[in-house]
């Protein structure tokens, strides 16, 4: 089934299939377009580098010329010579010539009384009246290799976007390639789990209180009045890991205060191992105030 569907090149490109070719110079770009300019030397170039930038943009990759060993093969250099798109670049390179030749007969033709009476006049006259046949005819195949070079430019685009189009396949092997294999990620979850319940299990038995949803979040806090500044979050967790840090609270001792807002303030605006921010000090400070008052009603 894959080998089938990758067959089948339906789909567009994406963007990240765009990039990749266009970093390895793969672009629609006409070369005819790019050599039509002005017959002076600085026309050719700015014209030349203004074309090939507005086909292709700002592009800046050393890929293209990068030796590689695959394409000093002779055989793959044959294949290459008579593989389809260079039978279709064959073409229509004759096509044109044809088409650029049958227009300049079609000139001359049309010239021809006026060419046969050049030959009468004197030397200076028909030296001035065959360069201006010579510019007229020029001015006429630069005009028709203009929209040749456009047409070429064209094809381009649509034949580089047909070759980047990608099967349905190609499409899911890309998407995984971007969001990552689940396996992977389903690794670096479980790993993540790991090192979180090994951190809950060494900090919820040295906090002093436990502030709770009371089912969704858990916020472990300490408070030393001697090293801290405010009370610092040890410890935080929601649904599984809160019933555990609930649980380990309950083994360890730990009093578990209901206060919803609160813990989810604690959960979402403080990281673990920071001091509470100055809005919450009220609160906290309620909390402890009780969980100190009970503790020493049940040492009493």
């Amino acid at each position: 089934m894959a080998q089938g569907d990758e067959a089948e090149k339906t789909e567009a490109p994406t963007a990240r299939r765009r990039a990749e070719a266009r970093e390895q110079g793969n672009i629609a770009r006409s070369t005819d377009l790019t050599g039509v300019a002005a017959p002076l030397i600085l026309a050719i170039t700015a014209a030349g580098l203004l074309t090939a930038t507005w086909q292709v943009g700002v592009l800046f990759t050393a890929k293209p010329v990068q030796p590689s060993f695959s394409k000093l093969s002779p055989v793959k250099g044959l294949k290459n010579l008579v593989n389809m798109q260079a039978m279709v670049r064959l073409g229509m390179s004759v096509l044109k010539v044809i088409i650029i030749g049958a227009v300049a007969t079609a000139v001359l033709i049309e010239d021809l009384p006026w060419i046969l009476h050049i030959g009468e006049l004197e030397l200076i006259s028909a030296f001035a009246a065959s360069c201006e046949l010579v510019y007229a005819l020029g001015l006429k195949l630069a005009a028709l290799l203009i929209v040749l070079a456009i047409l070429d430019y064209a094809f381009q685009r649509w034949k580089h976007e047909e070759d980047l189009k990608m099967s349905k396949h190609e499409v899911k092997e890309e998407m995984k390639r971007m969001e990552g294999d689940p396996m992977v990620k389903q690794r670096r979850a479980r790993v993540a789990r790991q090192l979180a319940t090994q951190r809950i299990g060494a900090a919820v038995p040295q906090a002093d209180v436990i502030v709770t949803n009371p089912t969704h979040f858990a916020v472990a806090l300490r408070y030393q009045s001697g090293d801290m500044r405010a009370p610092k979050v040890v410890a935080k967790g929601a649904d599984l890991l809160a019933a555990l840090m609930r649980q380990l609270a309950a083994i360890h001792g730990v009093p578990i205060v209901e206060r919803k807002p609160l813990a989810r303030a604690l959960y979402y605006g403080v990281e673990v191992g920071r001091e509470i921010p100055p809005e919450h000090y009220a609160a906290v400070a309620e909390i402890l105030a009780y969980v100190y008052r009970l503790s020493e009603r049940q040492a009493g």
